[in-house]
């Protein structure tokens, strides 16, 4: 559900959905792992994603790149290895917030207890 509200002659869209209803789907380089799209471009005609990632334990996220788009992490819950081409390998744990500017390579490796983590796409591709 979709609704709108004008503040100051502007539109403001509030996108209404529960989130426990949306399906989790494999990861479109890691399918052991699950995404949930909240918000998108194609499903809200917003300029930003909000997905969900779930990692469980052993399973990483390869190597990759997002060519046009910063992607920003935060992790829910769980533990991880995070590499970030330039910054070198740290720790993904809640309390940490990731940039990965457009055109970095980056992957997720040694999940070491279940994550979730809030990723955002920003500006949205899909």
């Amino acid at each position: 559900m979709m609704l709108y509200h004008h503040d100051n002659g502007g539109i403001a869209m509030i996108v209404n959905r529960i989130v426990e209803d949306i399906a989790w789907v494999p990861h479109k380089l890691s399918p052991e792992a699950k995404t949930k799209t909240m918000i998108s471009k194609k499903d809200d005609g917003l300029d930003v994603s909000c997905v969900l990632v779930d990692l469980p334990v052993g399973v990483e996220i390869p190597e990759h790149i997002h060519d046009q788009q910063d992607d920003i992490l935060y992790p829910l819950k769980g533990k991880a290895t995070m590499w970030v081409d330039g910054t070198g390998f740290f720790t993904l744990e809640p309390g940490v917030i990731v940039r990965v500017p457009k055109a970095t390579k980056h992957k997720i490796i040694d999940v070491v207890e279940d994550m979730v983590i809030y990723d955002v796409f920003s500006p949205a591709t899909v």
